[in-house]
């Protein structure tokens, strides 16, 4: 399977407390790495020259064929931890956005469009309508001022016809003109609490295994990509919990040094209900 992941990869600061580390990161960062225990990954990205070039090694390490788009300079965030699953973030620099002229030709079995910092314009969306395309609307909200992010209202109509497109309940909030009868499979998660997801418009709870998380950057985008993966090659009910289990052993363990064996047998612990749609 080949498997194309485009996104702004970042320099994150992530301060907590006292402490203060700079590291890759961004969500197709996230993504890829998790996809890449399933199949070759290309990523397409853009970074200034100051990046280090360390960090991108860390993906070909992986498997992963990295495509680099030089830029004036990177997408850096500050991340300022609340608590394990809150934060605030401030954007330092950005990458320039791509074009649909820059994205690579070729056949993919499956596209995962992971925006950090508005860097994806609907043109790109509009482009891989016909494949099977997987989305995370957080690049796609988000607004910059003094440095802050705070979230924006946005038409989703354009995100209508994708297979899947993922969001956490705030950003979810921010989606006007979006039909989850529209989308495959819609899924709205909640960080460790339940999450929605709809499938073919009909809507489902799920809750997550409780595990031991001292930190949640790359949930969202290791979900997105566990559960793209698992429903390409599963029903829906299987691949949400597999996809599920697999993000939290993630959460867990920050690495994914683990077995498919060991995600079959944490996936049956996670709950999933059918209600209606009207609750």
């Amino acid at each position: 399977m080949r498997c194309l992941v485009i996104g702004h990869i970042t320099h994150d600061i992530i301060v907590k407390g006292s402490e203060r580390i700079e590291r890759v990161g961004g969500g197709a960062y996230y993504s890829s790495l998790a996809l890449s225990k399933f199949c070759e990954v290309v990523v397409l990205t853009k970074v200034g020259e100051k990046f280090p070039i360390s960090w991108l090694n860390e993906l070909e390490e992986h498997g992963i064929s990295v495509i680099i788009i030089p830029s004036k300079n990177s997408t850096t965030y500050e991340l300022k931890y609340i608590n394990e699953n809150r934060r605030t973030l401030r954007l330092l620099s950005k990458a320039e956005p791509f074009s649909p002229e820059e994205i690579p030709e070729g056949k993919f079995d499956m596209i995962l469009l992971n925006p950090v910092a508005n860097e994806i314009p609907p043109e790109v969306v509009h482009k891989f309508k016909e494949e099977w395309l997987a989305i995370d609307i957080q690049g796609f909200i988000r607004e910059v001022k003094n440095e802050s992010i705070r979230l924006k209202d946005i038409d989703g109509s354009f995100l209508s016809k994708v297979k899947i497109l993922h969001a956490d309940v705030n950003e979810f909030k921010h989606l006007n003109n979006i039909d989850p009868k529209k989308v495959d499979v819609l899924l709205v998660s909640n960080g460790p609490e339940s999450g929605i997801a709809y499938h073919e418009g009909q809507k489902y709870l799920y809750k997550p295994i409780k595990k031991d998380v001292k930190e949640s950057t790359g949930a969202g985008d290791v979900f997105l990509a566990a559960f793209s993966y698992f429903y390409k090659t599963l029903p829906f009910i299987p691949a949400l919990k597999s996809a599920n289990a697999f993000t939290a052993m993630f959460l867990e363990r920050r690495n994914f040094d683990f077995s498919l064996n060991e995600v079959s047998e944490n996936a049956k612990f996670v709950e999933v209900e059918k209600v209606d749609s009207e609750k």
